[in-house]
Order: structure tokens, then sequence, then C-alpha cells
């Protein structure tokens, strides 16, 4: 730790903007706190009751299990009697190995002094210690549901994610020397960034630079045209950067809560651009932002009047008659609904290949995601959000962050409010909080007939218009994508949706997260991925058997597409066809917020 010599004094010039600051954020939030409390409650409405039947439950479970405690106690005397043994040696000069490290991908402990100085080395090791320690309690308890093991988890989460020594100014090493360097002008000026961010934030920590991204400038920016529109979405075509095109054209359906384009950030990290410069005519649907007056879309609506309307204007445009059909995250599910309707209706030939990226087929498997599926947390649901008739955006992305609190909440909390760091410009983050709202008869049938009943992976377990919805029917070549360290779609759980095809399926691995995994240019080298030809019927045993490659699953799947169809023509300009364009990409459905 610095010297308490080195402590400094305050600049009076900083002092005073961050005490003004702070005054006038003051003054905002407590204005902008009384503008909520006069509005009917907001958010998604989830029964808390839940949660805490559930606490009841694990500790009616706990008090009947007291060989379990007493074990429990006996380990925990044992780990913490080291623990301290340990922290002494070190401090008498010695240097042990740490009992306990942080997990593969937790950034908070990276300052040296974590590991480097006695106090904060057993701070840290103690937090972390407890954590186990209180996890393997839940996990090991019996006589309890899953669900509420589940839920009990989660929430375990959340409060050791937010009792973390890395969020608390005195015992953040990083905080304390930023507070002497600057005589605690930092915690005054994030103090005043906190209540900036209570009175125009939502109440959310600000994770990105003011600087804003511009579509059709900074973002989303490969050059195309809108083709084709109806009340759900628009149809954007790129123009061509080859001589020559695969003959069947891509189709990308991305999910309805995120728009289009995560797949065309900044040209260097485009998918959408990439897979136009390999010679292939890509389409992309942009979901309409809706209103209160597509309140009754629900999903059959998108499959039909969505994915397949889609597919209908590609052959207008083209003239051909299949495509390949790509997908991400709900998008996927959305695909290979529509893929198993045309099967049902006799039209299966109109997919040529059907690539689906982080998607839930069979939703057996939710992990901490089934905490918001009670029957009453449906429910709640639906009355929050019929009124409106769609759930906002800004609510959904609240539940994608309380998934990764430490990486999309709290981290920015510390750099914002402890250590006054800009937020930092981010493509990423922009598209994140980009968001798109969603109907409610949408999210009332996904909600209901996949996410609670998971009636996709059953034979005609879900109908559209009289057709009972078959996977097995699909025999279209098939490869599903997921990423290793996918927090919205584990892939393990997307492994399962591999298995239910009629056709040639393969499965494939990719490094990295749910949105970081799919961005990996060929250039950046990163992540990896794993490839096995095998489908066992084990997620697990499909990974033994799997072997990792370097550097980025983009070049394996144009490999794979072209397998499927390697036939060229000459390149399609856009307007060729029977569409013509309608506006310059990206189009202006992307554009409404």
């Amino acid at each position: 730790m610095p010297d308490q010599a080195k402590l400094a004094l305050p600049d009076p010039a900083a002092a005073r903007e961050a005490l003004a600051k702070l005054f006038v954020g003051a003054l905002e939030a407590t204005r902008a706190a009384a503008e909520r409390a006069s509005r009917p409650p907001q958010g998604l409405g989830f029964d808390p009751a839940n949660n805490l039947r559930a606490l009841a439950n694990f500790g009616v479970a706990l008090a009947s299990q007291p060989a379990l405690l007493a074990k429990a106690q006996f380990e925990a005397w044992s780990e913490w009697s080291a623990l301290w043994a340990s922290s002494l040696e070190a401090l008498a000069g010695g240097a042990p190995a740490p009992m306990i490290e942080p997990a593969r991908g937790d950034r908070r402990f990276s300052d040296p002094a974590w590991t480097g100085e006695p106090g904060f080395s057993h701070l840290k090791q103690a937090y972390l210690l407890w954590g186990r320690q209180l996890t393997g309690l839940v996990q090991g308890a019996g006589e309890i549901d899953e669900d509420t093991r589940t839920r009990v988890g989660f929430m375990l989460k959340q409060y050791l994610d937010a009792v973390a020594p890395t969020n608390f100014a005195h015992t953040n090493p990083e905080a304390i020397r930023k507070s002497i360097e600057t005589g605690g002008v930092n915690l005054l000026t994030g103090l005043a960034n906190l209540m900036a961010d209570a009175a125009g934030n939502r109440g959310l920590v600000k994770r990105r630079a003011a600087e804003d991204w511009e579509l059709g400038v900074t973002l989303a920016v490969t050059p195309g045209a809108v083709v084709f529109q109806n009340e759900l979405f628009q149809l954007i075509q790129y123009d061509p950067a080859t001589a020559d095109v695969a003959r069947r054209p891509l189709l990308y359906v991305p999910p309805l809560v995120n728009k289009f384009y995560l797949m065309d950030l900044q040209p260097k990290s485009s998918l959408l651009k990439w897979l136009v410069d390999e010679g292939r005519t890509v389409f992309t649907v942009s979901w309409v932002n809706p209103g209160p007056e597509l309140r009754d879309k629900d999903f059959a609506a998108y499959v039909r009047d969505g994915v397949v309307a889609a597919m209908g204007a590609v052959r207008e445009a083209t003239g051909e008659p299949d495509v390949d059909l790509a997908a991400f995250c709900m998008g996927g599910t959305l695909a290979a609904s529509a893929a198993a309707w045309l099967a049902a209706r006799g039209e299966g030939e109109r997919v040529g290949s059907l690539t689906l990226i982080g998607t839930l087929l069979d939703f057996s498997d939710l992990r901490e995601w089934s905490v918001f599926m009670g029957e009453s947390d449906l429910a709640a649901l639906r009355r929050n959000v019929e009124p409106k008739g769609y759930v906002e955006s800004h609510d959904l992305q609240t539940l994608f962050s309380l998934m990764r609190a430490n990486d999309l909440i709290w981290s920015s909390a510390v750099s914002h409010y402890l250590l006054d760091k800009a937020a930092p410009p981010s493509d990423i983050l922009f598209w994140f909080a980009d968001g798109a709202r969603i109907p409610a008869a949408f999210l009332r049938t996904y909600g209901e007939e996949m996410l609670k009943a998971n009636r996709l992976r059953e034979p005609g377990g879900v109908a559209i218009d009289g057709a009972p919805l078959d996977l097995g029917q699909v025999t279209a070549p098939a490869l599903l994508v997921s990423l290793k360290d996918d927090h919205v779609s584990a892939w393990e759980a997307t492994y399962a949706g591999a298995r239910l095809f009629g056709g040639p399926t393969r499965f494939l691995l990719g490094g990295s997260g749910h949105n970081a995994g799919v961005i990996n240019p060929p250039s950046a080298g990163k992540h990896g991925y794993w490839t096995n030809d095998s489908l066992p019927e084990d997620a697990e045993a499909w990974l033994a058997g799997a072997e990792k490659q370097p550097g980025s699953w983009w070049p394996q799947w144009n490999t794979w597409l072209t397998a499927q169809d390697g036939a060229k023509v000459s390149a399609r300009a856009v307007g060729a066809g029977k569409l013509k364009p309608l506006e310059p990409a990206p189009g202006s459905y992307v554009r409404a917020r």
C-alpha cells in the first residue's frame, strides 16, 4: 500500500467541481425518484413470494439434516483454521501457496495487492472460501427439489457478487490508492456519478461512454438496401463484393430482444460483411421495435409473417427456390420452427441448410433462468405486460445483466463510483443498450409453450395454423454452433437440440461467451473452437471426443456451407431481381427506440 506520508490534499478546483456535480446530481436524483414514485410500478413484476418460499423450504430442509450441518461445520472449521495459519505465515514473511484461487475468467482480483500483500490476500481468500462453502451447502443439501435449489443458488450468487470486497472503497486496494492520490476527490465524483445514474440512467450503472456510435456511419455500415418490409420486419440485401457468389442466398434471423447489427458492428468485426466478402448473397431480417399496436403478434405470427415471409422475399429477390437459413439465440428457435412448419406443409426443400447459433430447442435445462419460470412469476409477468402490450427492452436488459452481475453490473460500478474512471467507448455495449421491445402475445406464447412447457422438442407439441411442428421432419443439413461460456444458452443445453433433427446434423463449440464468442473474426485469432463429427447422446461425451482448433469458427462454418451447395452464379446486384431498394441499409426499423 502507498505510504501514509504520500496522502495528497484534494485539489481545490477538482473538489469544488466534484461537490457541484454531486449537488446537482442529488437534486436530479431526488426529482427522478419523485417522478418514478408517481408512476405505476415498472419492471417485469416477477413474484418475490416464490423466492421467499424457496428460502423457507431450504431452511426447513437444513434443519432436518443435522448430520449434513455438522459435517459442513467441521469442514468449515478445518478450512478456516488452515486459512488463518497460512495468512499468519504470510504475515511473518513466508510464501505459502494460496488455499483458493478465483475461478477462470474472474477478473475482480487482478490488482497485484490481492496476491502480494498478506492482508488483501487473506481478505480475497476468505471471501472466496466463504462463497465456496455456502455454495457447497446449497448444492449438497438433500430433501429439496431442484427448483428450490436453483432459486436459493441464484439468490446466493447475487448476494455474493454484491458483497465482494472489490465493491467497497475501504477493501479495494485500487480504490484506496486512488483516494490517497486524489485526496478523496474520486469518491466525491463517484458519488456524483451515482446520483447522475440514479437520475438519468433508469437507476442503472453507466457502462459506456457518452459518445454514441451512429448507425449507418460507424456501425451497421455494410453497403446494401432494404428490399422488403411488412409490419414485423424489414429485409436488407447487401451489395456483392465478389464477381461470383454462392448460388444459394443466406438469410440471417436475429433474436427479437436485440437488434440485428450485433452481426454488423464495425467493419473489422462484422460477420455479415465477412460473409459477403467470402462470396455470399446475404440478407438479414431487421425486426420492428413493436408498440402496443402489435400486442397480439404471437410466436406463430413471427414464424409465419416473419421468418417464412422473409424467405419468400429472398426468393423474389434472387429467383432461388431455397436459402441457407442462419439464426442466433431466440431467432434460431424461430428459424427451426419455420423449417418444421414448412416441412409439415410439404415445403421443407425451401430450407437448403440450417445454422443455429446459441439456440435452445430443448428447454429442459434453463439453469438459473428457471428462477423466472414459476407459474406465479409468469402470471405476474402477464399482469405487468398486458396493459402496455409489450415488455420494455431495458427490463429485459436488466434481467440479462443479473445473470452476469460481476461483469455487467459490479465491475462498472467499481470503475464509475469508486475509481472515477470514464466508461469506455464500446460498440458491443452500445448494441446491448439498444434493445427492442417484445409484444405481449409473443412473450406469453414463447414463455408458456417453449420455456415453461418445453413443447417444441415433442413432435406435434406446437402447432402453427393447424400444422403440427416436428423437428424430426426437418431433413436439411443442420449445424448447431454453441459457445462454451454462454450464460444465456448453456452449451450443454443447446447440444440437446442437435439430436432432434431428421437430417445430417453437426455440432460445433466456440470459445468465449454468448456475444463475444459469436463476434470472433478470423483476423483476431482468438478463442478457438471444438469439433467432433459424432453426436453422442451426452454433451460431455461429445466434448471428450472433440478436438480443439485455433482461431475463429467462421471459416469452418463457411466451408460447411459450401459443402452443402458449392454452385456459383454471377453476383446479384441489389434490385436486379423482382424486389427494388426501398431505402439504404441499415433501414429505418433498426433506428426506432
